[in-house]
């Protein structure tokens, strides 16, 4: 019985975090395109870094998740968004239910047991400069623009 009292509160708490109508009825793509090629979107953006003299910021999250969503909508607005758009080409790479793109997550060193979102930046030719590695950015709609600048300029400096 106590199992099912903490699902049931599990589920009602999460049930009260607002996403947009579409997402919450479980219509519409979300942020992580759920039929994509990850390896054709990341050498894509690898490509494009290369030309842009930019880095690729390789994010793994998923439709379902709270924290990946917010982190989705932090990108693309505000002061965030600027910095994020003046330093990386931007790539979001879809795990499921993590049981999709864990070996591209994997072959990058990302580790995804310590939480989603989590993310890697590559250099313009491709190599892996840096990941979070302890659930930096799990807790992202609790994280303000500086907490996720400060995680993001930790890694792959060049």
């Amino acid at each position: 019985m106590k199992r099912r009292t903490a699902s049931f509160l599990i589920a009602a708490a999460l049930s009260a975090v607002s996403l947009p109508p579409a997402l919450a009825a479980g219509e519409g793509p979300g942020p992580y395109d759920e039929q994509a090629d990850a390896r054709a979107d990341i050498n894509n953006a690898v490509a494009r870094a290369s030309r842009e003299g930019k880095q690729v910021l390789v994010v793994y999250g998923a439709n379902w998740c709270k924290d990946c969503l917010a982190l989705s909508k932090g990108f693309g607005q505000g002061h965030l968004a600027t910095e994020v758009d003046r330093r990386f080409v931007t790539v979001k790479i879809n795990v499921g239910r993590f049981d999709k793109n864990v070996d591209v997550a994997n072959q990058m060193g990302v580790t995804l047991k310590k939480g989603i979102p989590t993310v890697a930046v590559l250099g313009g030719d491709g190599q892996v400069l840096g990941t979070t590695k302890g659930g930096e950015l799990a807790d992202a709609r609790n994280m303000g623009e500086d907490a996720v600048l400060h995680v993001l300029g930790s890694m792959g400096k060049s």
